[in-house]
């Protein structure tokens, strides 16, 4: 069947002709644009501005909250695996990552507006999607569902998937970074270089602020003794997110940790001195006018006031203006491993399938990836046909495989990690004992050795060229 015939074909659900995807975040945009572009008709629903969240700040599809960042682009790591694999089947929002990039070292950093933009144009202007501003407040009880509402659902749509899926709700606390106002920064105190001077295009991405010894001690102090916003949910069982610790909590582990961890001063010469400073606050590029910074791994929950005072003691920092505090939310996420396929879809009713960070992936490439294959696997039940998983050798396959297979008493959502793959053979394992980077590149090897095994299959192949 050519992808021509594929657009042509009636639904094979006749109780209802679209695929409706709940959430304009980016697994729901990716999963809205992946199905229409297989033939399928899509309605998108976004509650917002409806509906407000607690961390959004915009009515616009795909809004980046926690950064402005899609991870490490540098070749033969995991996350660079997991977006080469997105671009092979035509993802459209990295395609619009591109349009909106902005200096990031080897990160994909975008412009955050512009990245929004791209995405609201794409989907408003397809033929086969409609885009409905309301809240869904329950999981349709008919036809093809995606939810992909994200770590910050409203509370009715939670409380009825709970319902639905037969398991209490999961809670996670994340947080978001300040951003400060690129002219407010001192450049005769903070200096521009990118960690080892690795950059995509050789240029120093960063600004950084150094510390001495002494100015370390009073920053720590200082955190330390500030006060907080108390969560609104009992925090008795609900852990914070290990990938995305606010700065307090990770000081409370030690008073070098944050030096060991976000301030690590490694790779980062200072110019006037030619040394490393005793730590280090990166600043990374918010937007293509360069007007804004973002703290790298500074999000916090610090009362506003406190957080001024606080952060004013970065070194660089004394006069900053601050365009966003840092903040916590609630994130919700459901038990994956003990409720979804593989192919994302609801084991107990399979005409729904879950993406985005509510399935249990973490960070935004993974969201997206999630969507893809959420969109593509709700088109092939629309067409009749059954959804598939990609190998577990492939990044997309590994993320599947670990949100539906991980043990289900313990379940944390993770991001797309070498851990996730399959492990290299003994004989490879042996032959790369003391070389990392020849291991990870093996691994990424194989992944596309297998990625294009499965591309160049038969099903795969109607899978894949509906966009081509």
């Amino acid at each position: 069947m050519t992808p021509a015939d594929r657009r042509c074909r009636t639904p094979a659900n006749t109780d209802l002709e679209s695929i409706q995807i709940i959430g304009g975040g980016l697994a729901g945009c990716e999963a809205a644009h992946q199905a229409a572009e297989a033939g399928a008709h899509v309605v998108l629903y976004e509650m917002r501005p409806l509906q407000r969240t607690p961390a959004h700040k915009t009515d616009s599809f795909g809004e980046l909250v926690c950064s402005n960042s899609l991870k490490t682009e540098q070749e033969n790591s995991a996350p660079w695996l997991l977006k080469q694999e997105m671009r092979s089947l035509h993802s459209l929002l990295m395609r619009c990552a591109e349009i909106a990039r902005v200096p990031g070292g080897h990160a994909l950093t975008v412009d955050r507006e512009i990245f929004s933009r791209e995405i609201a144009q794409a989907l408003e202007n397809h033929p086969r999607i409609e885009i409905r501003r309301e809240e869904v407040r329950a999981v349709p009880d008919n036809g093809i569902v995606v939810v992909a509402s994200g770590p910050l659902t409203s509370d009715s749509l939670a409380v009825d998937i709970s319902r639905m899926t037969g398991s209490d709700r999961l809670f996670f606390y994340d947080s978001i970074s300040p951003i400060v106002a690129a002219d407010s920064i001192d450049m005769s105190v903070a200096f521009r270089a990118s960690r080892y001077g690795k950059s995509l295009d050789e240029t120093a991405d960063y600004i950084n602020c150094p510390f001495n010894k002494e100015q370390y001690s009073a920053f720590i102090d200082a955190l330390l003794e500030a006060e907080f916003y108390e969560p609104h949910i009992p925090e008795d069982k609900t852990p914070y997110f290990e990938g995305c610790l606010p700065i307090e909590e990770i000081a409370r582990r030690g008073r070098d940790t944050l030096r060991f961890g976000p301030m690590k001063p490694a790779g980062l010469d200072d110019p006037r001195t030619g040394r490393w400073a005793y730590a280090i606050v990166q600043l990374r590029q918010e937007n293509q006018r360069a007007d804004s910074y973002n703290l790298v791994g500074f999000q916090n929950h610090m009362k506003f006031g406190d957080q001024a005072r606080v952060l004013r003691m970065i070194p660089g920092l004394e006069k900053a203006e601050f365009l966003r505090f840092g903040q916590m939310h609630r994130n919700t996420y459901i038990n994956s491993p003990a409720l979804l396929q593989p192919t994302l879809q609801l084991t107990s009713d399979a005409r729904i399938l879950f993406a985005g960070q509510i399935s249990g992936v973490e960070g935004y490439a993974e969201s997206i990836a999630t969507g893809l294959m959420a969109g593509r696997n709700a088109a092939a039940l629309w067409h009749g046909e059954k959804p598939i998983a990609f190998p577990r050798e492939t990044a997309l396959g590994s993320l599947c495989h670990y949100i539906t297979h991980a043990e289900a008493k313990n379940f944390q959502p993770a991001n797309i990690t070498f851990d996730l793959l399959p492990a290299l053979d003994p004989e490879a394992k042996r032959k790369l004992k003391h070389d990392k980077k020849a291991r990870h590149a093996e691994v990424c090897r194989r992944a596309q050795v297998a990625f294009e095994e499965f591309f160049n299959g038969h099903s795969a192949r109607e899978f894949c060229e509906v966009s081509g």
